[in-house]
């Protein structure tokens, strides 16, 4: 049930309202058949309660702005954050918010956003999971509340409709990996070598550096990682003409997308080398070959269906 709307603010009756104007009109109707003094003054109460109530959150609402959203890395199936930039014209004022992001092809978790700062600028971080790599478009931001009693629900809708681009889930991979794409490994220096940390198992490792907690922890091959190890970086590779649309090209890709993310934990340097029918392009660092990974399309054979495992 809307009881006002307009534009930019939308006010309608929650379960609890309407429960309360039932008690409401049952108190009101005690005191025109008894007479009663006191049923008067408690209707009179409810009233001006309820009242207060609509103007007290609808006044929560008004002067928040949104200024911007902004993006970091976000993975496909890994949550991820937006970062809502707010302008508040009161700032000091208790607001009581709860922020829904509309967008496609993900969740979102609402957040809160309590107001009483002393800026009128503040950021909001709101969880995000997507479902896949690639393009995505948030359509609309929600600011909504039943402050303070819960009687009424007053929302304030934001359209954006604004892009934003979704990277490869970074799956760790243990195995030898495939022609189409290859990865540098450490190369070690002479001296006194002392383990400093752990990472997970690559081609090429001894089976007497295995970690084992580590490894029983995480229950997939764990190694130690020497003091004197120095980064050589990490090449990849990728052949979009040798692989068919399908699981197994996102695999691949999902592949890639952790070897980079396990480069920049240990601050390697990445390249991907892009073999295409373009000519060959070689990018450089880890969100450039991200980026490209995101909207990469195989470009040979046909589709394949989902690999069973």
């Amino acid at each position: 049930m809307k009881l006002w709307n307009d534009t930019r603010l939308r006010l309608s009756i929650t379960r609890l309202g309407l429960e309360y104007l039932a008690a409401l009109l049952l108190v009101g109707v005690f005191a025109v058949n008894t007479g009663n003094n006191l049923l008067y003054l408690v209707f009179s109460f409810m009233a001006a309660l309820f009242v207060v109530s609509g103007w007290v959150s609808r006044r929560a609402i008004q002067g928040v702005d949104i200024e911007s959203v902004e993006e970091g890395l976000l993975f496909a199936r890994v949550k991820g954050a937006l970062r809502v930039r707010l302008k508040d014209r009161a700032p000091r004022r208790i607001r009581g918010l709860s922020l829904n992001l509309e967008l496609e092809g993900g969740r979102v978790e609402p957040t809160f956003h309590g107001g009483g700062a002393i800026s009128n600028e503040g950021r909001v971080s709101l969880r995000v999971v997507m479902d896949r790599r690639g393009w995505a478009r948030i359509h609309a931001l929600e600011l909504r509340t039943t402050y303070p009693f819960g009687f009424l629900e007053k929302s304030r809708r934001f359209p954006l409709d604004r892009p934003f681009l979704v990277l490869p889930h970074p799956r760790v991979s243990w195995a030898p990996p495939s022609k189409q794409g290859e990865s540098a490994r450490l190369t070690p220096q002479t001296g006194v070598e002392a383990p400093v940390s752990a990472r997970p198992f690559r081609e090429g490792d001894t089976l007497s550096r295995i970690h084992w907690k580590r490894t029983a922890q995480r229950g997939q091959p764990w190694v130690r990682e020497l003091e004197d190890e120095v980064p050589a970086g990490v090449h990849l590779r990728l052949d979009l003409q040798a692989w068919a649309p399908g699981q197994t090209f996102e695999d691949e890709l999902e592949r890639l997308s952790g070897l980079i993310l396990q480069a920049r934990i240990h601050k390697r340097f990445v390249s991907l080398e892009v073999h295409s029918k373009l000519p060959v392009r070689v990018l450089d660092g880890a969100e450039e070959a991200w980026k490209f990974l995101a909207e990469a399309q195989a470009e040979g054979g046909a589709a394949q269906g989902p690999r069973l495992t």
